[in-house]
C-alpha cells in the first residue's frame, strides 16, 4: 500500500521514496517530445514556485501527517464506482430491489450503458471468484430487462450506430409527452448532426457519444491537438432556448442524479478515448478539528457557519483574498513573488490564535504575505482541494486527444467535486481571473498565474509516478495546462450539460409513471386531489380562473398575493416575466431589485430549476408542460 506524505507546511503529497534529486531545469529539457508540453512557454515560474514551497517546508520541522491512499483489490474499484453511481443495488444483497436502477438505466446513452455494463461484468466475475453467497445477476440479464421494457435509449441496435433515439415519450394515458433529446439521433450521420463549429461546445449531445462519432471520422482528425500550442481556443456555448443550467440552479434531489450521470458520462468518455479512469481512495486519517490551516473544509465551514450562518466559503479564505485585493491588483509579480518564509510562519501562528477572536492586526500583513498565506491554505488542506478521489483524473485530462475533450472532461469533474470544494475552487478561479485582468500592470498573464498556482493545486510527485526528470516535466507542463483551462473556461465549467439535465427529466418522468402504477399511491393521490379541489373551491377568486391554452400563471407566494397570467409568445423570455412582475406595486415587490429575484420552473419533470433570463418560455413550456412557475429569491 503506497504511502503519501503530506507536509503540514508545503502541502506536497509525495511518495515515500527518495526525493533528493534536484528540481529539473525546465529550460534545458527537450520539450518537443510531449503533446502536453507548453512549447514556447517558459516553465521558470513553475520551478521557482516549487522552490518557494520547499523553502517554506524547510522552515518548519513539524511532523508530517501520513495520507494513505488505498490501492483497491480486484473488483473493489468497480464496486465502489457502482455505489458512487447510485447503482449498488445491481449486485449484492439488495440486488433483488433494483427497480429504481432499472428506471435509471433506461435513460442512459449507448456509451454510458457500455461503461456501466463493463463495471458490472467485472464485479460479477469477482464475486463468483470469491464465492459470495448473495445473488449475482448476469450483466446481460440486467440490460436485457431494461432494453425489453423500453428499447429506446439502450436498444442494442447495430454496433456501428453509436447514436440511439428517444423521441417518443408517452404519458400514462397514452398521449405523447414532451420530447427529451438525449443527443442520440440515429437518423443522422455524425457529420450531419453536428452543425457546431470547432469552438462551439455542444451540450445537447453526450460528450462520450460525440467522442465515439469523431473517433474514426475526418472531423476527429481535424480537431486534434492537446496542450501543444500556447493559444487557447475561444470556446463558447451556443444559446439554448430552454435556458442554460448552471451549478446551483437545480434542487438537491436532482443534483444527486446529475452527480451519478456525470460519473458515468466521464467514465464512458475516458473509455472511448482509451484513458484509464481510476478513483483514488484515501484512508481516513486523524485531522485537526479546529483552527485555520490544515483543517478539513467541512470542519472549517461548520465552525464558520456558527459565526456567519449560510457561509459556503471558509472565512479565512475570503479574508485573504479581500486583503490581497484591498491593496491593488496592479502590483507587479502578484502571486509570483513570495513573502519571507519565516514571516509567513509567524503570521500563520498568529492567525491561528487571533483570527476568530477578531484581534488579529491585518495592517501587519503585506500583500505578498497574504498571497503566500492563500497558497499555503490551499496546500495545507488535509486532502487536496480537487480531492484525493479525482486529483489523478484532473491530472489525466492533459492526456485526452483534443482541447474540446479536455474541456468536456473538466466540466464533468467539476460536477463531481463535493459542494464545499467546488464553491471554494470557484471563488479561487474568479479571483485569479481578476488578477489576470490587470496583467498590463502586474505582468501576471494567464500563463504566469497558471504556472504559479499549478504546484499548489496539483501534485506531480505522487500517485505512482517515479521521480524521473522527464516525467516530472511532463506532469508539470500538463498540470499547468489544466490550470490554464480551469481559469480560462471557468464559466463553461460551471454549466450543467443539457443532455444530463434532459436525462434527469427523463428519470423523473419514468419514476412518476412507476409511482402512479402503485395502488396505494393512486389512492393517496386521489385523496390529495380531492382535498386540493375542495381547498381551491373555498379559496378560488375570479383572478385564479382556469388558465387558458398558451397562457402560464406565474406566482410569487413569498413576495406578493397577486399571481400573473402571462400569454406565451415566441419571443417571451424569463427575464421579461420577472421584469413584468417587478413593475407591479403590490406586496414586497416595490423594494426588490431585478438581480434579487428569479423565475423558477418547479415540478413536472424537474424538481426545481432556476431559469436564466434568456430562457424562451414557450420552448421550456413545451419541454415541461406540467411545471409551475414561481418567482422567488435565490438562496445564497
Amino acid at each position: 500500500m503506497p504511502l503519501f506524505l503530506l507536509s503540514r507546511r508545503s502541502g506536497q503529497y509525495t511518495m515515500n521514496h527518495d526525493h533528493s534529486k534536484k528540481i529539473p531545469d525546465g529550460a534545458s529539457f527537450d520539450r518537443s517530445g510531449s503533446q502536453d508540453s507548453l512549447d514556447e512557454l517558459s516553465m521558470d515560474d513553475y520551478w521557482k514556485e516549487l522552490e518557494n514551497i520547499h523553502e517554506t517546508r524547510g522552515n518548519n520541522h513539524e511532523e508530517r501527517a501520513a495520507l494513505v491512499v488505498k490501492e483497491p483489490d480486484e473488483g473493489e474499484l468497480e464496486e465502489e464506482w457502482l455505489k458512487e453511481a447510485g447503482l449498488s443495488n445491481l449486485f449484492g444483497e439488495s440486488s433483488g430491489d433494483s427497480l429504481e436502477s432499472m428506471v435509471f438505466l433506461s435513460t442512459l446513452t449507448r456509451t454510458q450503458k457500455a461503461a456501466v455494463e463493463k463495471r458490472v461484468e467485472t464485479v460479477t466475475q469477482t464475486m463468483r471468484k470469491k464465492n459470495k453467497q448473495h445473488q449475482i445477476p448476469d450483466v446481460r440479464d440486467i440490460f436485457r430487462v431494461q432494453n425489453d421494457s423500453k428499447g429506446k435509449v439502450c436498444d442494442g441496435s447495430e454496433p456501428s450506430t453509436v447514436r440511439t433515439s428517444e423521441n417518443k415519450s408517452e404519458t400514462q394515458d397514452g398521449t405523447k409527452g414532451p420530447n427529451f433529446s438525449l443527443g442520440m439521433d440515429e437518423q443522422k450521420t455524425p457529420a450531419e448532426d453536428m452543425p457546431f463549429s470547432d469552438t462551439d461546445i455542444n451540450l445537447e449531445i453526450s460528450f462520450a457519444e460525440q467522442a465515439a462519432n469523431l473517433k474514426d471520422s475526418s472531423i476527429g482528425k481535424m480537431c486534434k491537438g492537446g496542450g501543444g500550442d500556447t493559444l487557447l481556443p475561444n470556446f463558447r456555448l451556443p444559446k439554448d432556448k430552454t435556458g442554460t443550467t448552471r451549478i446551483g440552479d437545480l434542487a438537491p434531489q436532482d443534483m444527486k442524479k446529475v452527480y451519478s450521470l456525470a460519473l458515468i458520462e466521464l467514465t464512458a468518455l475516458y473509455d472511448i478515448l482509451g484513458t484509464e479512469f481510476k478513483q483514488q481512495k484515501a484512508v481516513k486519517i486523524k485531522t485537526k478539528d479546529s483552527g485555520l490551516f490544515g483543517v478539513p473544509l467541512s470542519v472549517l465551514l461548520e465552525q464558520d457557519q456558527k459565526k456567519v450562518p449560510g457561509t459556503k466559503i471558509p472565512l479565512i479564505f475570503q479574508k485573504l483574498i479581500a486583503q490581497i485585493e484591498e491593496a491593488t491588483l496592479e502590483t507587479e509579480g502578484l502571486l509570483r513573488i513570495p513573502g519571507v518564509a519565516t514571516r509567513i510562519k509567524s503570521l500563520c501562528q498568529e492567525l491561528e490564535a487571533k483570527f476568530y477572536e477578531g484581534t488579529f492586526n491585518w495592517e501587519n500583513v503585506k500583500q505578498h504575505d497574504a498571497a503566500s498565506l492563500l497558497k499555503l491554505f490551499i496546500r495545507e488542506l488535509p486532502q487536496p482541494l480537487l480531492t484525493v478521489e479525482y486529483l489523478k483524473a484532473f491530472q489525466d485530462v492533459q492526456n485526452l486527444p483534443t482541447k474540446k475533450q479536455q474541456l468536456q472532461a473538466l466540466n464533468l469533474l467539476v460536477l463531481l467535486l463535493p459542494e464545499a470544494n467546488r464553491d471554494t475552487l470557484k471563488v479561487l478561479l474568479e479571483f485569479l481571473q481578476r488578477v489576470i485582468d490587470h496583467r498590463d500592470k502586474n505582468k501576471m498573464t494567464l500563463k504566469n498565474v497558471a504556472m504559479v498556482m499549478a504546484p499548489n493545486l496539483f501534485t506531480f510527485h505522487g500517485f505512482g509516478s517515479k521521480t524521473i526528470e522527464q516525467s516530472e516535466f511532463v506532469m508539470a507542463a500538463g498540470t499547468a495546462n489544466v490550470m490554464r483551462f480551469m481559469i480560462q473556461y471557468q464559466k463553461l465549467l460551471w454549466t450543467i450539460p443539457k443532455f444530463i439535465v434532459n436525462q434527469v427529466r427523463k428519470q423523473n418522468t419514468e419514476s412518476q409513471k412507476k409511482e402512479k402504477k402503485d395502488k396505494s399511491m393512486k389512492k393517496l393521490l386521489k385523496k390529495m386531489a380531492y382535498d386540493r379541489e375542495k381547498h381551491e373551491k373555498q379559496e378560488k377568486t375570479p383572478n385564479d380562473a382556469d388558465v387558458p391554452q398558451g397562457v402560464i400563471r406565474v406566482q410569487a407566494p413569498h413576495l406578493s398575493k397577486v399571481s400573473m397570467a402571462i400569454q406565451l409568445t415566441e419571443e417571451l423570455k424569463a427575464g421579461d416575466v420577472v421584469a413584468r412582475f417587478l413593475s407591479q406595486k403590490s406586496g414586497n415587490v416595490q423594494t426588490l431589485k431585478k438581480e434579487e429575484v428569479f423565475l423558477y420552473e418547479i415540478g413536472g419533470n424537474i424538481g426545481e430549476r432556476c431559469l436564466d433570463d434568456d430562457t424562451y418560455m414557450k420552448d421550456l413550456y413545451q419541454l415541461n408542460p406540467n411545471a409551475e412557475w414561481v418567482i422567488k429569491s435565490k438562496q445564497s
